[in-house]
Parts: structure tokens; sequence; C-alpha cells
């Protein structure tokens, strides 16, 4: 199979310049400032959903998060090693517009997980920035949450307008300090935990109580097992702390692999991947347990209520000494505010790695299927847009970060549940096993856990998903506009041929002198009758060349692509049979525009069609075919702007 260059009609694209790499661990602090900034705001919202269990119920977090999350990224990155992620597993796994709905699906919950990840984080910096006592001598109206977040969202567009460097190194900065002072603190609370053993044995007794807090407690009783299942039923809420695994695969160019990996398959790379995911999810397992126990231990219930001073800010409130436990000797204003600082910059990092996720996930996507208008393959109009969805979000949940948390939650779990269920498919394919031992029962254990959590966060938290439908539903209705609007162009990005006496044959036509060229559908009836109808009708003498074309279609979900050329000459006559087509109407009107380049621009002949125009034009978006003299002129005369060389198109 040869390719012709000279066929394109643009160039293609300079390959784009590899991403600077660096040592896995530092890589890992990129993942954690979206991954480890939870830590602002998980405690209070852990205590929110299941009061004086979350401890309990966050050691079933750590259980799924280690033993099901884990197990699936590092499957994910083994398979995506460029850092395309379970989306780009599925697109490959599933094809067609089958395929395509279900990555614009998903997309629309990445959007979700994105953008909510911003306005989430803006909003728990503005909180923590408006608590801290030194913001007290500002004017009033800067204490308004809401003009904090904006301010903070906007600065965040501003800073990727200008252009955003040296992000790793900024990164590894702010994780070490942030995630220091959060073990100065875990360290604190817990030395003081031992020394008024008290406290725990006051917590132990209203578990045994049943005083846990909880709004609605679906069971009654105070033993163990009635404590186990609703830790079990409730745990899904604490889903927050799963986030950042995504993020972890995403990042993978930027990891250092080994000299001699395998560009296809690095290894090295790879390896470095898991260790990062590894890694990033004991530390933040870790952190969460050692949050979960403190809060419920050293803050009283009532200041983590909505309206509390713990609220949103649960190690903050600890590091201001503000509670009734004089935790450490040097906690308090001069402690709690450099903590302030730096939970106010990760957040604040942590919305700018999800704008580089944004920035990332859309030019992958939406450009390429055609679903976007071509400025979304720039990056500041893009910035502008996101930015702009930044404040409207904001604005709409009145920055208020626990009405964000089940919309941020849902997007998330979605996401991880359609990885888990990638590796279940793939594993499946893969497997040349009898059926029983085909099945992968490990992961699709493993995804029954994300099924479950999924299903129970959408119940219990109806506005996530209402949210995340929206933004699904905008992401399908703004794609298939685009792919409307862009119909017309030309979709080509050069011919490949069968073999070497089709490209001499090809040759030959672009020189043959006023050629006429006749689409024929195979099956319907032979060439020579079709001939013989087309001379009639179109008044064509026996000694004008009629070269048919015989179009076939390939994938029509794809909008771009490279057809597949076999030229015959039979009973001479010249036969094109084209095939790899993603549309009929493009294949004829690239051939006509190509043969018009050094020959005499062809004539292409039509027979009426008793076809509904308004199925002609839905077949044609679907399926590449409809309404095909019409599609062939426009996009002729939207490619050639010259009238002397542009094909005529003649319906007879």
């Amino acid at each position: 199979m040869t390719h012709d260059a000279k066929s394109a009609p643009t160039p293609l694209p300079a390959a784009v310049k590899a991403p600077h790499q660096s040592f896995w661990l530092w890589v890992m602090c990129l993942t954690g400032v979206d991954y480890f900034s939870t830590l602002g705001y998980q405690p209070s919202i852990a205590f929110d959903a299941v009061g004086m269990l979350a401890p309990l119920a966050t050691v079933l977090l750590v259980a799924v998060t280690l033993g099901g999350a884990l197990p699936i990224y590092a499957y994910v990155a083994r398979e995506s090693p460029h850092g395309h992620g379970s989306i780009s597993m599925l697109e490959h796994l599933v094809r067609g517009w089958t395929g395509k709905f279900l990555v614009l699906v998903l997309l629309g919950f990445a959007a979700t997980d994105f953008v909510i990840t911003k306005t989430l984080s803006a909003a728990d910096a503005a909180e923590h920035v408006i608590h801290n006592p030194l913001w007290e001598k500002m004017p009033p109206w800067a204490h308004s949450q809401l003009l904090v977040t904006m301010f903070l969202l906007v600065l965040l567009g501003a800073m990727f307008l200008r252009g955003f460097r040296e992000v790793i190194t900024l990164a590894v900065g702010i994780v070490a300090v942030y995630l220091t002072l959060n073990a100065v603190i875990l360290l604190a609370g817990f030395w003081h935990l031992a020394t008024h053993r008290q406290l725990v044995a006051d917590w132990l007794s209203r578990l045994g109580s049943g005083e846990w807090h909880l709004h609605n407690v679906p069971l009654r009783g105070a033993d163990f097992a009635t404590i186990a299942l609703v830790c079990l039923f409730f745990f899904p809420k604490l889903a927050l702390g799963l986030s950042g695994f995504e993020t972890g695969v995403a990042v993978m160019p930027l990891v250092k692999g080994n000299p001699d990996d395998d560009p296809k398959q690095p290894a090295g790379r790879i390896r470095g991947t898991r260790k990062l995911l590894l890694t990033a999810a004991a530390i933040m397992s870790l952190f969460l347990l050692g949050s979960a126990m403190l809060t419920c231990t050293l803050i009283p219930p009532a200041a983590l209520r909505t309206d509390g001073m713990a609220a949103n800010r649960a190690l903050a409130y600890l590091a201001h000494n503000e509670g009734p436990h004089r935790i450490c000797p040097f906690f308090g204003e001069a402690f709690g505010t450099l903590y302030d600082i730096s939970t106010v910059a990760i957040l604040w990092f942590a919305g700018a790695s999800a704008m580089s996720g944004l920035l990332n996930l859309v030019p992958r996507y939406l450009p390429r299927y055609g679903m976007a208008p071509r400025w979304a393959g720039a990056i500041r109009p893009l910035v502008v847009l996101f930015t702009v969805v930044n404040l409207v979000v904001t604005q709409l949940f009145k920055a208020d970060v626990q009405a964000q948390g089940a919309a941020y939650a849902t997007g998330v779990l979605v996401l991880m549940t359609s990885a888990a269920v990638a590796v279940v498919i793939d594993r499946w394919r893969k497997s040349k096993r009898f059926f029983l031992l085909r099945i992968p029962w490990f992961y699709l254990f493993v995804l029954c856990v994300f099924v479950y959590i999924t299903a129970a966060t959408v119940i219990v938290k109806v506005d996530g998903i209402k949210i995340a439908a929206a933004f699904v539903a905008a992401v399908i209705l703004f794609s298939m506009i685009s792919r409307l609007l862009r119909s017309t162009e030309l979709r080509f990005e050069g011919f490949e041929f069968t073999d070497e006496t089709s490209r001499v044959l090809w040759d030959t036509l672009r020189y043959l002198e006023f050629p006429i060229l006749v689409p024929h559908r195979p099956g319907r009836r032979p060439i020579p009758e079709k001939e013989d109808e087309i001379r009639m009708i179109h008044r064509l003498e026996k000694d004008v060349p009629i070269v048919f074309i015989e179009a076939g279609l390939g994938d029509p979900s794809e909008f771009t692509g490279k057809p597949l050329i076999e030229v015959i000459q039979e009973q001479g006559r010249f036969v094109i049979r084209v095939t790899r087509c993603v549309s009929i109407p493009h294949a004829v009107a690239t051939i006509a525009l190509e043969l018009s380049k050094t020959g005499h621009p062809p004539e292409i002949h039509f027979g009426w069609s008793d076809e509904n125009p308004l199925a002609a034009n839905l077949n044609f978006l679907l399926f590449g075919e409809g309404n095909v003299p019409w599609l062939v002129r426009e996009v002729i005369q939207k490619f050639e702007k010259d009238p002397d060389r542009r094909p005529r198109v003649v319906i007879g």
C-alpha cells in the first residue's frame, strides 16, 4: 500500500514537541495539588455526611482507594501510557457513533469534574481567606465569599492567558509545604489524644450510645454490626476523597522513563506512573484517616455544621487553636495564617490543574470529531470560555462548597466507573480462556463497587446528577451543532492507493481532458447500462470520456480520513473505487478537486433523487450519505474559490 503525499490539499501538521519529563515523585506533586487539596474541605464534608462515624467510614474509603481504584488505574496506565486515560481506552473499544456518543457523555462528566474542581476549590480557598483573623481589617465587601471566589477564578484565567511555565517546580514546592503543615497538625493532634485519652473514650462512648450526629439514620441500634452497615451505607458520601486518579494518568507524558523505553509501550514510564499512583494514594489515605479522627475527637460538632467556624476548614480550625483544646503551644494566629496561605495556594493550584486538564481534554477529542469550532484548538479562547463557565457556575451555587460536592463527586465517580468498565472489557477481549475463566472477576467486583458508590451518590444527592446532566447535554448539543456547521469542510487528509498500478492510472486521469465523473452505486445496475443512460440524459457524445466513482463508506462517525483508492480500467472505462470514506459527498468532491489541479476541471453528473431532503440531510450528518449532489457542490464551492478551476455539478 502506498501513500501519495502530493494528493493532500494541505500539509499535515508538524509533530508536537514532546513535553519536558521529570522524576515520577516530582510529577506526583502535579497530581497532588488536585488530590491532596481536598484535605481543605474533605474532613468537614465527611463529618457532615456520616457524623461521628467518619473515621470508620473513611476506613472503607481507604479500602476502596487502595484495593479498587489503584489497581484499575495501574491497569489504565499500562494500556494508555501516553496520558490519554480511560476515555481513550473506551474510544478504541467501542467504535462508530456509539463510541463517539459514549465519549461525548464522558466528556460531559469530565467537564463536570474539572469545572467543579475549579469552582469548589476556589470557594474553599475563599472560605479560608475570609475566616483568617488578619482579613478582618479588610472592607466589608471583601468578606463576601462569592466575590473572593470570583476574583480567584478570574486570576486563574488571567494566569493561563499569560502562559504557565515551571508548573512541576511550583507544584513540588506547594505540595511539600502543604503536606508538611498537615503532618504537623496531625502529629500534634494525635500527641494531644495520646496525652488526653479521655477524648478518645468520649468519642467511643458516643459511638456506643448512638450519638452519631447523623441526620437520617437508616438503622436503629449501636452494636458493631449496625455501625458497620451504616458506614457501608453512607461511605459513598465520602467519594470526594477518591479524586486524583484521572489526573495521575493524564500526567503520564511528564514522567521520565528509561532511555531504552519502547515509545509505544514505555515500561519505565509505566513503572514510574504506578509508583506515582501508589505513593499518592498511600499518602492521601493516611491523611484522610488522621484528619477524620481529629475532626471527630477535637472539634465540637456544632462548629462543623454549615454555619460553624470549622465548616469546610476543619484542619485550619485546629491550626488556629480556635477550639476548646490547646493542641500545640505554637498553634495560633501565626501558624494558622501560614496554614491558610498554604491551603489557599494548593486549592488555587488545584484549579490550575483542572484548567490544564480541560485544555488538554477538549482539543484531544472535539476538534478531531469535527464537533468544535477550529478556534477550540487554541488555548486562549478556551481559557476565556472556561473562565466564563466557572463564574456562571459559582454564581449559581453562591460559592457554597458543600452544595458543589455532589456534582463534583458525581463527575469523579462516573469517570472512575467508566475506567473500570474499560478495564473489564479490555481484559475480556484479550483473554483466550473458556467463558467463565475469561471473566476478570476481580476487576468485575471492583466495577460493581464503583457502580454501587456512583448509584448511591446519585440517589442520595440528586442535584449532582442534574448538574452533570446539564454539562453532558451542553457538550452533546454544542458538539452536534459544530459538526453540522463544519459539515461542508473538505475533511480530507490524503489518499492511499491499493497498489502501484492504481497510482499510475490515477496520474493518467489527472491529465485527462474534459473528463466526466459519474458516481455509481455498485449492485444496482451494470456500469454499461448506467453509462448509456447518462449519455442519453446528459447528451454526451461517445468520445467524451466517463470516469465512474464507486465510493464505499468506512466509519462515518469520523470527521476526517485517508480514503483508500483502487483505479481500474475495464472495457475502455476508468473506474475509481474508493473505500474508507467518512462521507460519500466529500469523497466525490475530493476526487473532483484533485483532478482539477492538473487537468481540465471535470464535470460531475448526477441523476435526480426521490429522497426526502430532511431525511437526506440527517443521513448525511450521521451516516455520511444522502443529498449527495447538493453537498458535493457546497464542498467544491467552499474549497475552490477560482470559478475557472472549479468542477461543475450537473443534475439531469
